[in-house]
């Protein structure tokens, strides 16, 4: 909470894929920490979570055979937001969903079941299936080094196969491929996030980090173009930051995810910024 009375703006912060805490923390780097301080600096309160999967793995594992993004992700976010909404101090007009990664993907998602949003802030958000674009990330660290070894180009492969079964929904009873069953891969595979925040009226903010290999330049480029007729969408990208939205310089790499830093405060500045304008 910011300090002061309020009431305050809020944001609540959804995760990127894999079993989040409510820092998404990733090595040393704690990107959500710095965005509910940095935030809160500027007088906007945000809620963070520990994400569903991290907290309660073995209710996530027991529930595979019908797990969908809306029990890993969309539900929490909802509950999170409308929690908001009554906690004293907090303006229950003013409440926004900032998704990172799988959180920007889905976020049109949310605001779909909640008319109530003030606005959707997404950062690094992918607009490919998912399957495919665990695909392209394998294929680029593959070739990070120049070179691609016969068992990187083998394991490419059993990827490719594992990759068209999941879009061809082609699953033995239980079986579970790429991480996840039959029902969570039908429920991404039918979800369409630009068409989906074309359908919104909210105000939207989508920012890019230029150096980021996990989700990239592509995808940004898709949202704009999706998103070309729509009022009230701002865009900017950022060209020496990650997929943290922390800055590095050269060939994009895991490595620097190890290397502790934290959001540039450009992005906090711009986020801020932009949910100001929208009073």
């Amino acid at each position: 909470m910011p300090k002061g009375a309020g009431p305050f703006p809020a944001v609540v912060l959804v995760h990127g894929s894999g079993p989040n805490d409510r820092d998404e923390t990733i090595g040393p780097n704690k990107p959500f920490k710095d965005l509910a301080w940095g935030l809160a600096t500027r007088g906007i309160a945000v809620l963070r979570y520990e994400k569903r999967t991290k907290q309660c793995p073995g209710q996530m594992m027991a529930s595979m055979a019908t797990l969908t993004v809306n029990e890993e992700v969309v539900n929490d976010a909802l509950a999170a937001a409308e929690y908001l909404r009554g906690v004293s101090g907090i303006d229950p007009h003013r409440v926004f969903v900032l998704g990172h990664s799988l959180g920007g993907t889905v976020a049109p998602r949310i605001a779909a079941r909640d008319p109530r949003l003030a606005g959707l802030i997404l950062l690094a958000a992918s607009n490919r299936n998912l399957a495919d674009l665990m695909l392209a990330q394998s294929e680029y660290l593959a070739a990070l080094d120049g070179t691609v070894a016969p068992e990187e180009a083998q394991a490419l492969d059993e990827l490719r196969q594992q990759v068209e079964r999941v879009k061809a929904l082609d699953f033995k009873e239980g079986e579970v491929i790429l991480g996840a069953g039959k029902a969570y891969w039908a429920d991404i595979l039918a979800y369409d996030p630009v068409a989906t925040a074309q359908s919104l009226t909210v105000p939207m903010l989508i920012l890019q980090g230029e150096r980021d290999y996990q989700v990239t330049m592509a995808d940004f480029a898709a949202w704009k173009a999706g998103l070309a007729d729509r009022s009230g969408v701002q865009f900017k990208s950022y060209p020496s930051l990650n997929h943290l939205f922390m800055a590095g310089s050269g060939q994009p790499n895991p490595a620097e995810y190890d290397v502790a830093g934290n959001v540039a405060r450009e992005v906090v500045d711009d986020i801020a910024a932009w949910i100001s304008r929208l009073l």
